[in-house]
């Protein structure tokens, strides 16, 4: 078994990373550094907080291929008792890096109109949260708009900015770079600049 250290400070690490995880949730666009950590296998520091923060045995995961290896689901079974499956239409959350595609994005769970909230959190590793093609977002928590520059799938990009999910319902997305995290909700119109 090949098991990676968990956070330094289990319970102080773990209340921090979920208040940075709010925190980005809340000021889509914005990026928070959360904890460093050994990330799993291929994992980076972010999304392994995020993951070890987020996720737990009654939270059904699914892993893209290119990232799901024996040393991450063993870290995850053992430090969170995640729920591994590779069904994504019955996922809360999934974890994917740049291969992403959109048949898979239109598989996940989006929510229904009596319960939104029951959309799959996407959470997607990425090179950097910089130098990616521009994009404005308004919405909720955002005072006028903000412009990122994530470096985004084709798939993510096109999702965002053609929402194929009408309001409340959609996809929450968290991506992640190093220690760094930035989030975009569904509540957050997404267009080119």
């Amino acid at each position: 078994m090949s098991l990676v250290a968990s956070f330094k400070h289990p319970v102080a690490d773990a209340q921090f990373s979920f208040r940075r995880i709010l925190k980005a949730l809340s000021e889509p666009g914005s990026i928070v550094a959360l904890p460093e950590m050994s990330g799993f296998g291929v994992l980076d520091s972010a999304s392994a907080c995020v993951l070890l923060t987020l996720i737990d045995q009654d939270t059904p995961l699914w892993i893209s291929p290119r990232l799901n290896d024996d040393v991450l689901r063993q870290n995850l079974r053992f430090h969170t008792g995640a729920v591994l499956t590779e069904d994504p239409s019955s996922v809360s959350f999934a974890l994917a890096e740049g291969s992403l595609d959109s048949a898979t994005l239109l598989a996940f769970p989006c929510g229904d109109e009596m319960s939104p909230e029951l959309a799959t959190s996407v959470i997607v590793q990425v090179e950097s949260l910089e130098g990616g093609k521009p994009l404005r977002l308004l919405g909720p928590g955002i005072e006028q708009s903000r412009v990122i520059s994530v470096r985004l799938p084709d798939a993510v990009t096109q999702y965002l900015l053609n929402r194929p999910h009408r309001f409340p319902l959609g996809l929450d997305f968290m991506f992640t770079c190093g220690e760094q995290l930035l989030a975009l909700p569904r509540t957050t119109r997404v267009e080119a600049c």
